[in-house]
């Protein structure tokens, strides 16, 4: 609305006339790269395998469906790109040496050439295997019914990497989650990284990745199910998990069950440190005149107050800062994600395993350390739904969390 779509004829508002020199100016593709690149997930890298060294790898091998193809990096919400580049020709601007092999006749690899892989394979240094997803698995109209990598891509994978030279390098393109379980703990895959679809720039900052010009900070924006959560019917949207029925919930919020990568979850080439440094509120007390309730939680009863009753006055004046410092420890500059969460002590009973406050990213040089800052309100962070769908707060402990730092907040009734 705010391009004036509905302002009439397009091309005589202000965004109508806009052509390739704009859409494709200098600013934008760095743009488009500084998103691949910040939002490309890192979720192993065994013994540091990544990055790979740009002067001692002599050959690398490029194998798998999704290594020569501009469409799957761009899913299906884009417009032509400026650019073409694929995973392997980015590659290649690396590593002269490269040599190509698909694999798979296509993503849905109904056949795969494995034999001709681990043939493609041998002798070179390192191997990249680019596989996942694509518009024939999931789009618009298409949902999937499956979470595990299509026809014999695990298959593919596993054999490619027992008869690799050393570990190799696993690529994910796909939109959703993918359950590579059988990935985690295999020593012959080294390093996972998940690009999502990550655009026109998107191999270019895969290869930056790949060979250290770039130090991976993503995080998982969503968990990662197991196969066995197509169980659960898509039609069941409940959040909570019910025990009875041994439903497992819903999102990073609700879900008890195993998890194959947890909500939030992304590695570096640094290890950061985090330090919770100033507060304001230790304590919190609610306005007594509310109408105070009761909640049986198992064992004990818990007094809450309807965050309604407090008003939007109350709610405004008792926000607070909390200042986070964070240090780079690494050899490596880096983009760091520091995502602030809130849980309570008393679990059950409807009640969240944890919340996400905010997040911010800080650029940090090597060694470099840094404070941030997040608002919490208490109202929003501190609340939960009760079983009529209405916002409470409850009496007791909560906890602000960052990864393994956490600062107690008392709420007193």
């Amino acid at each position: 609305m705010r391009l004036g779509l509905f302002n009439g004829d397009p091309t005589g508002q202000q965004f109508g006339n806009i052509g390739p020199d704009q859409v494709c100016s200098q600013e934008n593709q760095m743009l488009a790269l500084d998103a691949a690149r910040d939002g490309i997930v890192l979720l192993k890298n065994s013994a540091g395998l990544l990055p790979l060294s740009k002067s001692k790898t002599m050959s690398l091998a490029v194998i798998g469906p999704n290594a020569d193809s501009v469409q799957t990096l761009l899913g299906n919400y884009a417009g032509p790109p400026c650019k073409f580049v694929t995973p392997l020709r980015a590659l290649q601007s690396y590593i002269k040496h490269t040599i190509p092999y698909p694999g798979c006749d296509s993503v849905q690899c109904s056949s795969a050439s494995i034999d001709g892989a681990v043939n493609v394979e041998k002798g070179a240094d390192h191997v990249a295997l680019i596989m996942g997803l694509d518009d024939t698995q999931e789009k618009e109209g298409l949902d999937r019914v499956d979470l595990v990598l299509p026809g014999k891509q695990e298959e593919l994978i596993i054999s490619v990497a027992k008869a690799a030279k050393n570990p190799v390098v696993l690529v994910l393109l796909s939109g959703g989650p993918v359950d590579i379980s059988f990935s985690k703990n295999d020593r012959n895959i080294g390093s996972i990284l998940w690009a999502g679809y990550p655009g026109e720039a998107g191999a270019i900052a895969l290869a930056e990745i790949i060979f250290g010009d770039h130090n991976p900070g993503g995080k998982l924006p969503m968990t990662w199910y197991p196969q066995e959560f197509v169980k659960v019917p898509m039609t069941d949207m409940r959040m909570r998990p019910q025990t009875s029925s041994g439903y497992p919930g819903r999102t990073y919020r609700f879900y008890k069950g195993p998890a194959v990568f947890e909500f939030g979850y992304g590695l570096s080439y640094s290890k950061y440190t985090y330090e919770l440094t100033a507060f304001s509120r230790n304590k919190l007390y609610l306005n007594q005149s509310s109408t105070k309730h009761k909640i049986n939680n198992f064992d004990s009863v818990m007094m809450s107050i309807l965050v309604s009753e407090l008003g939007t006055e109350f709610c405004e004046h008792n926000k607070f800062p909390v200042r986070i410092g964070v240090k780079n420890h690494g050899e490596m500059a880096g983009k760091h994600p520091v995502l602030l969460f809130a849980r309570q002590t008393k679990q059950g009973n409807g009640r969240a395993r944890k919340q996400l406050v905010g997040f911010h990213s800080v650029k940090l040089s090597a060694g470099e350390r840094a404070e941030i800052e997040l608002e919490v309100s208490p109202c929003e962070h501190l609340s939960r739904a009760n079983e009529d769908g209405l916002m409470v707060m409850e009496e007791g402990t909560h906890f602000l969390v960052v990864e393994d730092q956490e600062h107690p907040i008392s709420i007193v009734i």
